[in-house]
């Protein structure tokens, strides 16, 4: 396995972990398990380190973006990535044991690709066959598998163990990854721009909550945390007894819409 792609690709993937927007920004609304001071000192650390890296390099650049492209483009160009990842959640879905959406991504998958030109256009969603991508994480939420305390991993930003695992599980079964690795140079030439454009498409989206969350929030650090892990724990394997006692008084958006 090339490494450069390895690091390249789990990067841009990684920044599908950030929340997106928020209808609150209360850090503390819902109780959240203690964390262990050791792992608190490191995510901090990481946290900050990531932090400086999103301000000084990645905004910028995403604002570059931002300010050169017009919405349309840059809604083509999240066409074109979600389409590259439907295959991914065609495989996911069927994990999952879910043949309705198997048959949904599948059809998404050859209608974009070829009416809507690689993807840059969703035919399909005019069509009422709607976006809705899953993931390795989310399978494994299904089967109930425990999903470890929160991390903070350079670069990547928001984690935890099962989340972690997901996503380099999403970059082993990546269609780019599977179409350019028979040869070295070409691979590497697709991991750095296929990692950029996902990197600062991604950022561009979510830039505008992060800054107010960080303007809003006496623990930047803390509200992250909250937002991520609130968003985790409406995934999968819960009971009834836990949709009931939910009592989280604000609700966050993960979509990328």
């Amino acid at each position: 396995m090339n490494k450069k792609l390895f690091l390249g690709l789990f990067l841009a993937f990684g920044l599908l972990s950030m929340p997106t927007k928020a209808n609150d920004t209360e850090p503390d609304a819902f109780e959240q398990p203690r964390e262990n001071s050791t792992l608190e000192a490191y995510n901090r650390a990481a946290f900050t380190f990531n932090n400086y890296f999103y301000h000084y390099l990645l905004m910028p650049v995403s604002r570059g973006y931002r300010n050169i492209t017009t919405p349309s483009i840059r809604r083509s160009v999240r066409n074109s990535l979600d389409n590259i990842y439907e295959p991914v959640s065609t495989g996911n879905y069927i994990l999952q044991g879910n043949l309705k959406e198997t048959g949904v991504t599948l059809a998404r998958f050859a209608i974009n690709s070829t009416l809507g030109l690689f993807g840059l256009f969703d035919v399909a969603e005019g069509w009422g066959l709607k976006k809705n991508p899953t993931s390795f994480d989310e399978t494994f939420a299904k089967w109930c598998i425990p999903d470890g305390p929160y991390l903070v991993l350079p670069f990547l930003g928001s984690s935890t163990p099962r989340a972690a695992t997901g996503m380099g599980l999403g970059f082993v079964f990546d269609p780019i990854f599977w179409g350019t690795r028979h040869d070295a140079n070409i691979s590497d030439k697709f991991a750095y721009g296929y990692a950029g454009i996902q990197a600062i498409t991604y950022m561009e989206a979510n830039m505008d909550f992060l800054n107010d969350l960080e303007k809003n929030s006496v623990d930047y650090y803390t509200a992250v945390r909250s937002a991520y892990m609130q968003y985790r724990k409406n995934m999968g394997c819960r009971s009834s007894d836990d949709v009931i006692n939910s009592t989280a008084s604000y609700d966050f958006d993960f979509d990328m819409e």
